[in-house]
């Protein structure tokens, strides 16, 4: 929207005409559309039709209320603090620099309209357990400036018939209108393939309405969906989405940059062999390796020393890999 429709729209509020505000509204729609902004003036047109006679604007500053179920109106979604976001990542050159794209291609969003381009907005993370896929989603939030809701499956699931659908279409109503980065954390709990034995109605019904509601999505913001690849995803849901990201487990040089970044707030003693560290640590997942310096910075405030040494990581390790084999 250019200046002199956003001083001609705050001056007709400010003078009371709704028969003004109207026409400007429609203006508005039209000035979107001629930039190649077709969505947003699908979803602007949708907002004027839906209006109700006589229905008084929200106050200024009221936040949009989150969707809720239907049956228990229990939050379908969980908005997480800009402030709270993680956003620091430690990747390969390749799967950083696919990171990038995405952001950048946001960013630029107005001007690739403008040439009949789209950026990508339906993310897939997958990779095993641990690797950073949820740490990926609050990423792609931080520096895309949306806020991340991410859906809480407890609530969205119901054994009651077609409940669940019925939640997951106000679910992505709500993230057409008011741009986020929704975030479907475990998505094969709800895109199981269609071709299993077990396989119920309800259960083609909610995979086949996920796939056309990613299909339908046209909104501002992103889908981020992640999953740990398991055997029994539909292979229909990775069409959908315009990126598909494998986010690797740490090899060497990442786990020596996780562990000097993570221990980075301590004194560490300076012959640490960092890259021997890192070569028994390969494998492990990013979490794993990030907790394992945690607790070596814990063991050495709680010893009274000053310095990180070698033995309070190894020691850190050991307690991992018991875990591990319990």
């Amino acid at each position: 929207m250019n200046a002199t429709l956003i001083k001609r729209l705050f001056r007709v509020i400010q003078s009371g005409s709704s028969a003004d505000v109207d026409t400007l509204c429609h203006r508005i729609v039209d000035e979107e559309r001629k930039q190649g902004h077709e969505h947003v003036a699908r979803d602007l047109e949708r907002i004027l039709k839906d209006r109700t006679p006589g229905k008084t604007a929200p106050p200024p500053g009221t936040l949009q209320r989150l969707p809720t179920s239907r049956r228990d109106s229990a939050p379908l979604v969980q908005e997480i603090p800009v402030d709270k976001l993680r956003h620091h990542m430690v990747l390969p050159d390749i799967v950083e620099r696919r990171f990038l794209r995405i952001e950048k291609e946001f960013a630029a969003r107005t001007r690739l309209a403008k040439h009949g381009l789209k950026p990508r907005h339906r993310i897939l993370l997958y990779g095993p357990p641990g690797c950073g896929k949820s740490l990926g989603a609050e990423r792609l939030a931080w520096h895309t400036g949306l806020p991340l809701r991410k859906v809480r499956f407890d609530t969205l699931l119901s054994s009651y018939f077609g409940e669940t659908m019925a939640n997951l279409r106000k679910v992505f109503d709500a993230a057409q209108t008011s741009p986020c980065a929704l975030f479907l954390d475990e998505c094969d709990s709800l895109a199981r393939s269609r071709g299993e034995r077990n396989d119920v109605g309800e259960v083609s019904r909610i995979t086949n309405g996920l796939l056309e509601m990613l299909e339908d999505y046209q909104g501002d913001g992103l889908v981020i969906a992640a999953t740990n690849l398991d055997s029994a995803l539909d292979t229909a849901l990775f069409r959908r989405f315009d990126e598909v990201l494998k986010v690797p487990l740490p090899g060497v040089d990442e786990i020596c940059r996780l562990l000097t970044t993570t221990l980075s707030p301590m004194e560490t003693d300076p012959a640490i062999n960092w890259r021997d560290l890192a070569r028994a640590m390969d494998g492990m997942s990013g979490s794993d390796v990030v907790h394992i310096a945690k607790n070596a910075a814990k063991h050495c405030v709680l010893e009274g020393r000053g310095q990180v040494a070698e033995p309070d990581i190894l020691h850190s390790l050991a307690e991992i890999q018991e875990r591990h084999q319990d």
